[in-house]
């Protein structure tokens, strides 16, 4: 298993973890099956009533899709198969709150998790960067979801400066990604006080505001996600180029702000 679920019942708050600190918590197939049925099954356990998401280890809550895996794509221009669509709480259908808790790197596909919590709280180790366009990718989905938690001129040179540059803690909460910063170790104390104190108001007032919140800005992102496949689809680089230039990566200077 690499995902660990712990639920509190005297508070009704569920602490969900990814767990392969060896991988950076990569998201591979099978992590991708256990979070959408995390999400699932929360909708049916009365008991949950707010979750804290984060990543296990200390040196990143999620550094996206697990570069190991093969997801086989269909040869057509107008659609792509894309594992990571699943794996938030608000594509399972789930209104309960979700605070994530970032620790370390958050890159790429993290951001189809943190665009799908209500809000994040980040230690001041936490780093955010999007390496989609250093690998000859399309930065589509990503880049949506965060267009909807920062303003358009971070978001854009988050997603075209790659992993040239990451933003800071700091930064993240100044661009209004990050609602608040803790010191080192420190986020997941913080989002689950905060989760226990929503978790102990009425839940229907709880898991209405969520949807109310969500529905100011559904039918743009919407309409965005929509353009998404074909953008990938003719802005990609082939897979076996991207995977040289990932394999040829190296260790150089970064900057962060």
């Amino acid at each position: 298993m690499a995902l660990r679920t712990e639920t509190d019942r005297e508070t009704g708050v569920a602490l969900v973890t990814l767990d392969r600190p060896e991988k950076h918590n990569a998201i591979d197939l099978a992590t991708a099956a256990e979070l959408a049925a995390a999400w699932r099954s929360f909708r049916f356990d009365d008991g949950v009533r707010a979750v804290v998401l984060t990543g296990a280890g200390g040196r990143a809550f999620c550094t996206g899709i697990d570069r190991g895996v093969d997801v086989p794509q269909p040869p057509s221009p107008y659609t792509i198969d894309d594992p990571l669509l699943t794996i938030g709480p608000k594509a399972n259908d789930l209104w309960k709150p979700v605070i994530a808790a970032v620790e370390g790197m958050a890159c790429g596909g993290a951001f189809y998790l943190l665009g799908e919590a209500e809000f994040v709280i980040a230690s001041e180790t936490a780093t955010f960067f999007d390496p989609h366009t250093t690998y000859g990718m399309v930065s589509a989905y990503e880049a949506i979801a965060m267009a909807q938690r920062m303003p358009f001129g971070e978001v854009a040179r988050m997603s075209l400066m790659g992993t040239a540059e990451r933003v800071s803690a700091r930064r993240a909460y100044e661009t209004g990604l990050v609602s608040e910063v803790t010191a080192a170790g420190g986020a997941v104390d913080a989002a689950l006080r905060a989760a226990g104190v929503i978790a102990s108001y009425p839940t229907r007032a709880v898991q209405g505001t969520v949807r109310a919140v969500w529905s100011a800005r559904e039918a743009a992102r919407t309409q965005a996600m929509a353009h998404a496949p074909h953008l990938i689809a003719l802005g990609n680089l082939p897979p076996e180029r991207q995977a040289e230039l990932f394999r040829g990566r190296g260790g150089g200077e970064f900057r962060t702000r």
